[in-house]
Parts: structure tokens; C-alpha cells; sequence
């Protein structure tokens, strides 16, 4: 007989799986931990982002050609004519996004740098390889170098433009239209 104030089997095997997942995570005590409120989150909700902290401390760091099984390797940019390097750099931008890596504010690259860039700078990148399928690796192609004037030429809204030279206390660069549009797959930030 069920109580009608008796917790149900599934609300119990969420409160085991948060007491399993909060002891796995106990050596690994930051304060982040400290930031998952219980009194406003679901036990589900709160298991979830347990679950994503807890693969976060367990994921190898990993060059990003080293995430695909053989390891992705593209050809030197050097040997590459423009028709086929553009159908390597679409194809393999499939293969990073199978990989949940999204290139971010790609427009104002010719195909070839775009290339490079993933050639020289994404594919050796060592990063956490998270086997959860709602996170992405948000690769910004506009912030290379920490210069924010590709951003703010091509990509920065007015009003992210406007909070720029108020706080640099200079005029930005003119707005300009990425000259090389691209559809790329996207996914949330």
C-alpha cells in the first residue's frame, strides 16, 4: 500500500543517485558544490548538474584530433588547391560538430584562414573531452589573438559595441558585414 506522503521509488532512487554522485564528488570539494541549492532545485535538476561536475573532474584532457577514432588529421593547407581545402574545411567542421565543437564568428575568414585555424590552432588544441551529449566546445574564431577588433567590426551588437567605448573610453571600429557568410551548425552557448 502506497501513503499518500510516501516518497515514491523513482523520487528515492534520485535521492541515492544524489547521495552517490555528492560522495564521488566529496574529494573534489570546491565551491562550486557549495553553489547547487537543494531548496530550489529538483533532486533530478541537482543530480544532472552533480552528473556534469563529476564527468567534468573525470574527462581526459585531450588534443581535439585525439577525440576521433583514427585521429583526425588534415592535410597541410599548403597542399591543398581552394576547391578541395573547402570541401576538407566542410567536411571536417561536420566531424568536429559530430564531436560537439561548434566554431563560433567564422564570417570574416576567407576559407583558407578558416582552415588554418582549425589546421594550426583547434584540431592540437588540448581540451576536456565530455562524453555528455548537451555540451558543446564554443571555439570563438573571432578572438584569436585577445584583440577585440575583429569582434567588434564584424560580430558586437550596437549596444555591446556602446559598453566598449565607455568603458576603453575610445570610439570602436566602423561596423562592418562579415565579407565571407557561412551556414555553419550552431548550438547553444
Amino acid at each position: 500500500m502506497i501513503y499518500p506522503n510516501s516518497p515514491r521509488s523513482d523520487e528515492v532512487d534520485h535521492l541515492l543517485r544524489n547521495a552517490q554522485l555528492r560522495d564521488a564528488l566529496e574529494p573534489l570539494f570546491d565551491e562550486s558544490i557549495g553553489r547547487v541549492n537543494a531548496g530550489v532545485m529538483s533532486t533530478t535538476s541537482e543530480n544532472e548538474f552533480l552528473e556534469s561536475m563529476l564527468e567534468w573532474e573525470r574527462a581526459p584532457i585531450l588534443p581535439i584530433s585525439d577525440w576521433f577514432e583514427p585521429k583526425l588529421k588534415l592535410p597541410h593547407p599548403d597542399d591543398l588547391e581552394d576547391q578541395s581545402l573547402r570541401q576538407v574545411l566542410y567536411r571536417t567542421i561536420g566531424q568536429l560538430y559530430e564531436k560537439h565543437v561548434v566554431l563560433d564568428f567564422t564570417d570574416h575568414l576567407t576559407d583558407r584562414q578558416l582552415y588554418c585555424l582549425v589546421y594550426r590552432d583547434i584540431l592540437p588544441s588540448p581540451e576536456k573531452m565530455l562524453q555528455r551529449r548537451n555540451n558543446y566546445l564554443h571555439w570563438d574564431c573571432a578572438n584569436t589573438g585577445g584583440d577585440p577588433e575583429v569582434w567588434l567590426t564584424y560580430y558586437a551588437s550596437s549596444e555591446e559595441r556602446q559598453v566598449w567605448a565607455d568603458e576603453m573610453d575610445e570610439l570602436p571600429p566602423e561596423m562592418l558585414d562579415p565579407p565571407y557568410p557561412r551556414e555553419l551548425p550552431r548550438a547553444p552557448m
